[in-house]
């Protein structure tokens, strides 16, 4: 009963200094939250929160900040999240809706998710290796050159320009596509490319059509995305309540986008089943992130079952890879009232997805102390909206 008291005196510190960013005293939580005990008793309680490694005390005088441990705790056990405004939603369907491509929708996503939280937002665009061929189409360019386009079902187009011997009229250029995407057509790029180098052409093609070939191999090798999108890092240098001694590493590590986008991915992988993956702190194992925390989902072709934030429902919280495997056949902990309680969702407040790994990752990453409900919410919404516009692209 202790135990169950002291979660929840942890999740009132974990919200007062969130809120203000200033050490949480006794005195405070019993004015401020209805905890049915003494301030005495309160104190007690933060006393060995502390010794369990859950709180610090920056100066003896001081109240007490939560530690990564003690964030951890309270992020995995969230029963719900803050649901968007409806402003916060109508804004992600104008920005998403507007785009007139998926560099567009991308580079918008950023920019919303980074103004909705306050911290910095990176998407990175689903690579090459994970498309699949919609469309191809040979256009010619001289005698001797050939543009090639090749558009895949996340909406991303890519071009190359091909020096062919053999000049090869408009007409056997439209032909030749006509015949790779009558039997290549919603195929991965690396089936496509074994079907090229087994395709039977005249002479005068096999040339084209091998180099068709290497182009799909070449795209079905490109595992990470080459397009990152980042917004909000200077918003978040001016915001009063962030110490510029922490945000300084972190904006350095963004610098090294590789290793942010190995640990984004990383947690969208763990957490796939529940949609959002959250670090903290040391958990980040990036030195430059050491004062940060990431949370990052997965959009596109997922078996992620989103609760449909857009229309403010609850969902599961983020959670660690230790976490995700602790919870993985469980229900969410309540921390008001200790117990166990399985979550509940009706098949109409559902969005599910095909089965399969995500397509790419979109996440917000700010100061330990970042607000974790909304940002969950905010990034598992606009994932969500990702999804649905790669299903209609």
């Amino acid at each position: 009963m202790a135990q169950d008291r002291r979660m929840v005196v942890l999740r009132a510190v974990v919200e007062d200094y969130i809120r203000t960013q200033e050490p949480v005293g006794s005195s405070t939580l019993a004015k401020n939250h209805q905890l049915g005990v003494s301030s005495a008793t309160i104190r007690n309680d933060m006393a060995a929160l502390e010794e369990e490694g859950y709180l610090t005390q920056p100066h003896t005088s001081a109240g007490r900040v939560p530690t990564d441990k003690g964030y951890r705790t309270f992020v995995d056990r969230l029963a719900t999240v803050v649901p968007l405004s409806q402003a916060q939603r109508d804004g992600i369907r104008t920005f998403l809706s507007g785009s007139v491509d998926l560099d567009d929708v991308l580079r918008r996503a950023a920019r919303l998710l980074a103004q909705i939280t306050g911290q910095v937002a990176v998407v990175a665009a689903p690579s090459p290796a994970r498309s699949r061929l919609r469309h191809l189409e040979l256009v010619p360019l001289g005698p001797h050159t050939i543009l090639l386009v090749i558009i895949g079902d996340t909406g991303r187009v890519e071009q190359r320009t091909l020096s062919v011997h053999e000049e090869l009229s408009m007409d056997v250029l439209a032909a030749l596509s006509k015949t790779i995407n009558a039997h290549n057509a919603e195929q991965p790029l690396k089936y496509v490319a074994g079907q090229l180098h087994a395709l039977q052409v005249p002479h005068q093609q096999q040339e084209l059509v091998l180099a068709i070939a290497r182009v799909c191999e070449e795209l079905a090798a490109q595992e990470q995305s080459n397009q990152i999108y980042m917004a909000g890092a200077s918003q978040l240098t001016h915001t009063h309540t962030v110490d510029l001694t922490t945000i300084r590493p972190l904006l350095d590590a963004l610098e090294e986008q590789m290793v942010v986008m190995k640990l984004m991915t990383t947690l969208a992988q763990v957490s796939q089943s529940h949609g959002v993956g959250v670090a903290i702190g040391a958990e980040t194992q990036t030195p430059g992130l050491l004062h940060a925390s990431v949370v990052t989902s997965g959009y596109g072709l997922s078996n992620v079952v989103y609760d449909d934030v857009a229309d403010g429902s609850s969902m599961e919280s983020g959670m660690s890879a230790d976490a995700y495997q602790h919870r993985s056949s469980g229900g969410v902990h309540d921390m008001e009232s200790g117990e166990q309680t399985q979550q509940h969702t009706d098949a109409a407040d559902v969005t599910t997805h095909p089965t399969g790994e995500p397509l790419a990752v979109i996440g917000s990453i700010g100061p330990t102390h970042m607000d974790y409900a909304a940002t969950i919410a905010a990034v598992r919404a606009v994932a969500m909206y990702l999804t649905d516009f790669m299903g209609d692209a």
